[in-house]
């Protein structure tokens, strides 16, 4: 029969444990594609488990910019390269290239009382 001492405390972790709302964890990105991440020796987590912020993702972004652009030629000597000058001005659409890369650090989040964690961002020195 069981202590009843150690059950107290036992139950008591427990409780504890079952209250905290977050997990925080460090881990390393082993593959780009398909995602895995280790956070320690026997944890890898796949895809399917991991919530990607856009801080860790490729993504669009539209920007507005108005300046001209460089009065430089260049190329094979073409007319086409000769040196000229023209606006640039307008709403454009850029592509962030944020994806993670393998060896890079990240910050997880475990989702309370799940097996998904959001990954938030990468971190230095972890």
């Amino acid at each position: 029969m069981p202590n009843p001492v150690e059950v107290v405390k036992r139950a008591a972790v427990e409780a504890v444990e079952a209250g905290k709302p977050v997990n925080i964890l460090f881990g390393t990105v082993l593959s780009a594609s398909p995602l895995k991440i280790q956070v320690d020796q026997k944890s890898i987590y796949t895809s399917k488990m991991l919530i990607l912020t856009r801080n860790v993702t490729d993504f669009e972004v539209d920007m507005t910019v108005n300046h001209s652009t460089e009065d430089k030629g260049g190329g094979s000597g073409a007319a086409a390269y000769e040196a000229h000058k023209h606006a640039y001005v307008g709403k454009k659409t850029f592509k962030v290239h944020n994806a993670l890369k393998v060896g890079e650090k990240v910050l997880l989040i475990r989702v309370q009382q799940g097996k998904k964690f959001v990954v938030i961002d990468r971190v230095k020195g972890a």
